[in-house]
């Protein structure tokens, strides 16, 4: 596996492995690697479309704000450099943040709309700007054919189609189911911060999740009494703080009053645990 820091040697990659008739598939990280992260690199090396796989790792500064994570965010790049490896990844891009946003600097990509002002959009402002901007950034260096996102950042998933869509790129959206641990919980680079406490805690964001899904199956569709019925669970856990419980048409997140057969929304979760902010979701498909 070759390792490319700079924009310059990863163009020269870019370039020498499309004069061979290659075909790229990206995985976009911000590091600090778990099974999550490992599964979309499996998938893309397992891609029968793809020839040439490309992970990024760069904790992307436009993204948080200005009371969020950033300089505690989890690092450990020798860990990382050697999961990519074993993963099966061909180039590791680990860019420093002045070789993205070089001095000067001024350009911003955003998907305006409902898509990014819902959810974690309306809880972070700005955040669904700096993915953008990010991502458009590392299609136009990359230039994949495919590229990789897991559905446990559903809202992102849906930014980024429709960036793609909107800006005409070339490159197919590939999405992995939502990697857990055995308990349930959503697998994220943020679970370290985590006390043993609220680790347990954090589990009922799953739970509130499976019960609401459950209580759809049976046929219950009024979305205000699901919605409530996730907050209402969430709440009996005293170690969380809820920020939102709602459900949304998927992949459109709009808002609606009752769920409809043969649609699919997004019941999607955020609270914090302590200090740290978690999310998760199901996606809920609607039988007649």
């Amino acid at each position: 596996m070759k390792q490319a820091i700079t924009l310059a040697e990863l163009r020269s990659w870019v370039t020498a492995t499309r004069a061979r008739g290659e075909r790229i598939g990206l995985v976009p990280t911000m590091g600090f690697l778990h099974e999550g992260h490992l599964a979309l690199i499996r998938q893309a090396r397992s891609d029968a479309e793809i020839d040439r796989v490309v992970v990024s790792i760069f904790v992307n500064p436009l993204q948080f704000g200005p009371r969020e994570d950033y300089h505690t965010y989890p690092r450990d790049p020798e860990r990382d450099r050697e999961l990519v490896r074993e993963a099966g990844a061909d180039l590791l891009f680990t860019p420093a943040v002045e070789e993205m946003y070089p001095p000067g600097f001024a350009t911003r990509v955003e998907v305006q709309g409902k898509l990014t002002t819902v959810l974690c959009g309306r809880s972070r402002p700005g955040h669904f700007q700096g993915v953008a901007t990010v991502i458009t950034k590392l299609f136009n260096l990359v230039g994949p054919d495919s590229a990789y996102f897991g559905l446990k950042d559903a809202q992102q998933v849906a930014v980024i189609q429709r960036l793609v869509a909107d800006l005409n790129f070339p490159v197919r959206i590939k999405v992995h189911p939502t990697v857990r641990e055995p308990d349930g919980l959503a697998m994220s680079s943020r679970n370290t911060y985590l006390s043993p406490e609220e680790r347990k805690a954090a589990t009922v964001l799953y739970r509130a999740l499976c019960s609401a899904q459950s209580l759809a199956h049976s046929g219950e569709r009024r979305i205000s009494e699901l919605e409530e019925h996730l907050r209402r669970i969430i709440r009996t856990e005293p170690r969380a703080r809820l920020d939102y419980a709602e459900i949304l048409s998927w992949p459109d997140l709009e808002a609606a009053e009752c769920l409809e057969p043969g649609k699919i929304y997004l019941m999607a979760v955020a609270a914090y645990l302590g200090r740290t902010r978690l999310i998760d979701n199901l996606l809920l498909e609607v039988h007649p």
